[in-house]
């Protein structure tokens, strides 16, 4: 089978390996229709994570081709999407719907644990944990976004109200920014690149500007969906005392310099999330189903597998008119 492998810093290539086997009884093979580039892909292929090779992708949907016989939910032919994250699906922490507390580890799909995504064929374990049947009326762009992008953005955006700010509008912050609003907060963004701003209703020149816009008091909620060290810094100059910063961008290997004492002093509550992916499914499926939670446009190019190479390309440029792209094997 064919599978996109990034072998450096900005080096893509599309080999061919081994197919995938299934990894246990409880397990399934899902043959992938699209598979999506996330921002988190680009941490290897910007050198940010420099683990290499590496099988990259984690938003994967596809057709089940082989199941295996613990398999109860799930059968060859039926159209499913798969969670980003990996949990063994049977003890309590995994009960939760969050694979990030399994008891034996949560396992990520591309990045090195797991095969990766972007492939002909994903081997997945635990599937009837791991898999939900794409139901009828949901878009194939919808299905892609519960993997990963709109699950990490809804998880950023818990509980939001009054006044929120999202920092970098790229996928996941355009997820988290409708997440807030689906939510009845007021929602501002901030990006660098002009044109990503303009995708959204209330948008900001400089993070410090929701100063201005809060009448000095700050934003009752900051989501960093970037997560470098001026992101953080910017998130919490930004935030009121007494709020919460969230965290859901990816940060590099290195140290973050927390200036504590001052969020103490403030009270301000750090949230950092991984997306519990499954748990976030009941949730968003009726509020997309109603039109409530927009995932439009969000989705701007497509490119056949053989063509990664030019789609990393194309995404790593974070222009304004390229947000995500899909791979089609």
């Amino acid at each position: 089978m064919r599978a996109v492998v990034i072998t450096g810093t900005g080096q893509v290539s599309v080999e061919t390996v081994p197919d995938a086997v299934l990894p246990g009884t409880d397990g399934a093979i899902v043959a992938v229709e699209k598979a999506a580039i996330c921002g988190s892909d680009l941490h290897f292929y910007d050198g940010d994570l420099p683990f290499f090779p590496v099988a990259v992708g984690h938003e994967a949907i596809g057709t089940v081709v082989e199941a295996g016989t613990d398999v109860r939910s799930f059968s060859v032919g039926d159209r499913v999407l798969v969670a980003s994250v990996a949990g063994c699906g049977s003890c309590l922490g995994c009960d939760t719907g969050d694979p990030v507390t399994c008891f034996s580890g949560p396992k990520v799909f591309g990045a090195g644990e797991l095969g990766g995504a972007q492939a002909e064929l994903l081997a997945v374990p635990a599937a009837d944990f791991q898999l939900m049947r794409i139901p009828d009326g949901l878009s194939d762009e919808a299905a892609l976004l519960m993997t990963d992008n709109l699950a990490t953005g809804w998880a950023g955006a818990a509980d939001a109200s009054g006044t929120v700010l999202v920092l970098g509008l790229g996928a996941v912050g355009l997820c988290a920014l409708r997440s807030a609003e689906a939510q009845g907060a007021l929602v501002y963004g901030y990006d660098p690149v002009a044109g990503r701003r303009a995708r959204v209703s209330n948008p900001l020149d400089s993070p410090e500007a929701i100063l201005e816009a809060t009448e000095g008091r700050g934003a009752d909620l900051v989501i960093d969906a970037v997560a470098n060290d001026a992101s953080l810094d910017a998130a919490f100059a930004a935030v009121r005392a007494g709020g919460t910063v969230s965290v859901i961008g990816i940060h590099a290997l290195e140290p973050y310099p927390l200036n504590a004492l001052m969020g103490v002093y403030r009270s301000i509550t750090l949230r950092m999330k991984t997306a519990p992916v499954h748990q976030t499914w009941p949730q968003l499926l009726p509020l997309i189903h109603s039109g409530a939670l927009r995932t439009d446009g969000l989705f701007t190019h497509s490119f056949a597998l053989d063509d990664a190479a030019a789609a990393y390309a194309a995404v790593a440029a974070r222009s304004p008119d390229c947000i995500k792209a899909v791979l089609i094997p």
